[in-house]
């Protein structure tokens, strides 16, 4: 594995401190962002293969999540704010376009950048987004969590003792990432969920068909909050798009090797000027 200097940084937006960590060097941006709830540390292992292959990284904690700022106010979070908060670090570091990627979140967050500020995007990676079929599960998924916190916030507090004994050395790498996100302050936790669902979820499907920028969006089948219809009727709507289906959930977590050279040669093409619209077979 190649090795990669990483660094940690942080800047300000709206008040708030935001931190990120850096991977690598040159001027092939890009940036990745997290799942909901989760910490940009889930994102080291491919910011640190794309690194090697010469782009450079960065993972940011988004507001209320990992080392940033977790404000309480549900009013402080919503997927344009998630938007804003990019743009806002691209502003910081002084990157005029960069590839924009994420999970879940993350993915909807790197949609909100390429239609508020198109031309600071130069590709999307957009893993698992949430659209219009994932309502459902979504709900089911996350209401549970908005009670408990706000109505039995020694549950998440509880949860939250117990995860910070265990010594995140100790364990696998995705073990500690699962700690980490358990890792809960109930009264934040319930703004950030509170924010999200009473906000817009993602564009609307007549602004994500105006996206022009590349994208790689990859698709899990069987996946009960993250439909795989949702990821196949974003790549319909993206005129610039490549599709690829993972072949499970947990593919790009416990076997990344082909998703790392996807993402990499993605990254690549967006920075030669190569990436058009075309499939990849999985």
């Amino acid at each position: 594995m190649t090795l990669v200097s990483e660094r940690i940084g942080q800047y300000f937006h709206d008040g708030h401190r935001l931190e990120y960590t850096e991977y690598g060097g040159g001027d092939r941006w890009v940036v990745l962002v997290h799942a909901q709830l989760m910490p940009r540390r889930m994102h080291q292992p491919l910011a640190r293969h794309l690194a090697g292959t010469g782009a450079h990284v960065l993972t940011l904690d988004l507001l209320g999540h990992g080392r940033s700022d977790r404000p309480q106010d549900p009013l402080e979070y919503s997927m344009t704010a998630f938007g804003e908060q990019i743009i806002a670090l691209l502003d910081d570091r002084d990157i005029e376009q960069a590839v924009i990627g994420g999970i879940s979140l993350g993915a909807n967050a790197s949609l909100e950048v390429a239609v508020r500020a198109p031309e600071r995007v130069r590709g999307v990676i957009a893993e698992m987004p949430v659209l219009d079929n994932a309502l459902e599960a979504g709900i089911l998924a996350f209401a549970p969590l908005l009670f408990m916190s706000r109505f039995a916030p020694m549950t998440i507090a509880g949860v939250r003792l117990l995860t910070r004994a265990v010594p995140r050395g100790i364990v696998p790498f995705w073990t500690g990432i699962a700690l980490d996100t358990l890792d809960q302050r109930p009264a934040p936790m319930a703004a950030v969920i509170h924010g999200i669902f009473f906000g817009r979820i993602a564009p609307s499907s007549r602004l994500r068909k105006a996206i022009e920028t590349p994208a790689l969006v990859v698709g899990h089948p069987r996946d009960p909050i993250h439909p795989a219809a949702d990821a196949a009727m974003l790549a319909e709507e993206l005129p610039g798009s490549t599709f690829v289906e993972a072949h499970g959930i947990l593919e790009w977590r416990v076997r990344p090797q082909r998703l790392n050279a996807v993402a990499a040669d993605f990254v690549t093409r967006c920075f030669d000027g190569e990436a058009g619209a075309r499939r990849l077979q999985s």
